[in-house]
């Protein structure tokens, strides 16, 4: 089993021993993934680039991440497999040779 499985699983135990699951339909993990996101944006805002607070970083990560790890469970979606497919199509997008060392989208490499 590895990390993804272990830190899934304990997520599963932790919704299920509050009776959450009810709560966590698809739209609903959706717009919490959509919340979260926003409030780790907030963390940036009126600030330079590279100026936050990293404990709060790991936190709102730590958020968006659990109920991304929850959605992909409830539909029984292999986390790496589709990491590792979208690197793969990424990889065929932004060929070096063009994307190098540049920020354009791929439409205009």
């Amino acid at each position: 089993m590895d990390k993804i499985d272990v830190i899934t699983k304990k997520l599963i135990k932790f919704r299920d021993e509050r009776d959450w699951e009810q709560f966590h339909n698809s739209k609903d993990l959706a717009l919490a993934i959509s919340i979260e996101s926003a409030e780790l944006l907030e963390l940036f805002l009126w600030k330079e680039s590279e100026e936050f607070d990293k404990d709060n970083l790991k936190e709102e990560l730590a958020d968006i991440l659990a109920f991304a790890l929850l959605l992909a469970e409830k539909h029984e979606i292999d986390i790496y497999e589709i990491l590792n497919a979208k690197v793969s199509k990424n990889e065929k997008k932004y060929p070096v040779n063009k994307a190098k060392g540049t920020a354009k989208k791929y439409t205009e490499l």
